[in-house]
């Protein structure tokens, strides 16, 4: 099974994002043995994960407020996984894997900007 992974801004390593329940595995990258959440009792294998897919695609959402610059540039943000998703033609959320992470530092920074400017 392949994840996707994600970087901390200013972290040296990088994080096993696998979900179950909603709650994100805080073990590094490439780890052997079971998913955990830290501070809790939660443990799962890659056969009890969530899927990848958000259960919020095709939710009814608006675009997001922009920053001066146009970010998010007309997603909006899912109420589910707290990603920025397009929008399909009849106002609801496109289909998209639950949030695992920014793509890039520059859409890490941008992200964090917007959500310290209208909250969540």
């Amino acid at each position: 099974m392949t994840r996707t992974l994600a970087a901390l801004p200013g972290a040296a390593r990088r994080l096993c994002l696998s979900r179950r329940n909603g709650e994100i595995c805080t073990r590094e990258d490439g780890h052997r043995g079971l998913h955990h959440r830290t501070g809790g009792r939660l443990l799962w294998s890659d056969l009890q994960a969530d899927p990848p897919e958000c259960p919020g695609a095709g939710s009814p959402a608006e675009p997001a407020a922009t920053l001066d610059d146009g970010f998010p540039d007309g997603r909006a943000v899912c109420p589910v996984c707290w990603a920025f998703v397009g929008l399909t033609d009849d106002g609801t959320l496109e289909p998209h894997d639950s949030w695992r992470g920014d793509e890039s530092r520059q859409e890490s920074d941008r992200r964090r900007e917007w959500f310290n400017a209208f909250g969540w």
